[in-house]
């Protein structure tokens, strides 16, 4: 069953190395590897940091990248396992 959590607006975006995290107006944030979002991951820092927050989520206009609250918090999304390249022995 389904309930009602608060705003979940994204707030901010802020970026690691390896990772890019959402902030929710609710108070969480979401992280995922940049590994998933390939436009985000070669992108410059310049160009992360130039998006606009949307009603739905986050835009990057010279990206051409969109992210919606709705597919962060999606159940397929949260569950996924991180996929790690095999070190060669």
């Amino acid at each position: 069953m389904a309930r009602k959590v608060g705003n979940v607006a994204v707030k901010g975006v802020r970026f690691t190395d390896e990772r890019v995290y959402f902030e929710l107006a609710d108070g969480r944030e979401i992280g995922a590897p940049l590994e998933w979002f390939p436009r985000l991951k070669e992108a410059s820092p310049e160009e992360r940091q130039d998006y606009y927050l949307t009603a739905s989520g986050v835009h990057w206009e010279k990206l051409d990248e969109d992210i919606s609250v709705k597919y962060l918090l999606r159940e397929e999304f949260l569950l996924l396992e991180p996929s790690f390249e095999k070190t060669k022995q």
